[in-house]
């Protein structure tokens, strides 16, 4: 069996203006998915940034 070694990651704290329509929107996928909303929003830009059209 795997052993679990927990293990911190860095992260920043950052302050970003969004829509109210928008946080809505991101706070009801975060509560579906039953995950904070910092990790959804973590999740979507790291999803964003993979898929991404790089300009040569």
């Amino acid at each position: 069996m795997a052993e679990f070694i927990p293990k911190q990651y860095k992260k920043e704290v950052v302050t970003i203006r969004i829509e109210t329509e928008k946080l809505k929107t991101v706070d009801g996928y975060a509560a579906q998915y039953e995950i904070s909303r910092s990790d959804f929003i973590n999740q979507c830009i790291d999803f964003s940034i993979k898929n991404m059209h790089k300009e040569n």
